[in-house]
């Protein structure tokens, strides 16, 4: 593991709203069941990731209605956490995340949800959503 964390930039972007990362029976029909709750509702769906294996599955959800959202999940019994991601950019080489991981991890800060959020020619955008943003950004160096 590299010493030194190499970001290029951070910021908490006035775009993403939060995300929330839910828990979904693996099984066929799950997500779709859960999307439907969301559109009853009338929310909508901005960004999803997600994925499963065994019997728990999983999506990561912004939406245009966070307070809805919450209630549908509520209601539904969904497991979730959600949270405000912070925005990092890492160098686009091997290591880097496992750097960035490591020292969350040793911190004692969970990874709730982690998204790719763009590339560049040089680095690597990621969206990470933890149970301590504040701690998390402090053992990143992003605070000064």
């Amino acid at each position: 593991m590299a010493d030194r964390l190499d970001t290029s930039s951070a910021r908490e972007d006035a775009a993403v709203t939060t995300q929330f990362v839910v828990q979904l029976r693996n099984r066929p029909g799950a997500l779709a069941e859960f999307a439907a709750a969301l559109d009853a509702h009338g929310v909508d769906i901005r960004d999803i990731a997600g994925g499963g294996l065994g019997d728990v599955g999983y999506a990561l959800v912004t939406t245009n209605d966070e307070a809805a959202t919450r209630e549908v999940l509520r209601d539904s019994g969904h497991l979730f956490a959600e949270g405000r991601p912070v925005i990092i950019e890492i160098r686009d080489r091997p290591g880097e995340l496992a750097t960035v991981t490591e020292r969350l991890g040793d911190a004692g800060i969970n990874i709730n949800g982690i998204v790719l959020v763009g590339r560049s020619a040089t680095g690597v955008e990621i969206a990470i959503t933890v149970d301590d943003p504040p701690g998390a950004r402090r053992v990143l160096g992003l605070d000064g």
